[in-house]
């Protein structure tokens, strides 16, 4: 999604569909998905739990998503032993890779935390 920082929610979600659709019908042409910063690599839809994706030069970053999968919350008594809260929380699993030519390693660590908060809290997007 080109200029996604100033664009809103609603017309990103749009442009997104649009282009998955192309490339799912093949009709992607190269001037639409070259040329970015981050990749987003999914294959959490597939199953697959974790992984590593590898960065498409010249972009910057890849994000790696794994599949949601459901977890019991557990919390620590007033023994310091775990016990289970009965209550079920739903985790994903996501791997950012950076060009460290393009990125330093602190710089990439920043933006990856402020991702983190930015998925447990997206609601802060319409803030």
């Amino acid at each position: 999604i080109r200029n996604a920082h100033v664009k809103g929610l609603a017309q990103i979600s749009q442009e997104t569909k649009e282009l998955a659709k192309r490339a799912r019908e093949g009709l992607l042409q190269p001037a639409e998905f070259q040329g970015g910063t981050v990749t987003v690599s999914n294959l959490g839809g597939l199953g697959v739990d974790h992984f590593t994706a590898i960065i498409n030069p010249p972009q910057s970053t890849i994000i790696a998503v794994g599949t949601m999968r459901p977890r019991a919350v557990f919390t620590k008594n007033a023994d310091g032993e775990f016990e289970a809260t009965g209550q079920v929380e739903t985790v994903i699993n996501f791997t950012a890779s950076f060009d460290h030519r393009v990125v330093d390693c602190a710089v990439g660590a920043e933006w990856f935390k402020h991702f983190k908060d930015t998925i447990e809290n997206p609601l802060s997007l319409l803030l």
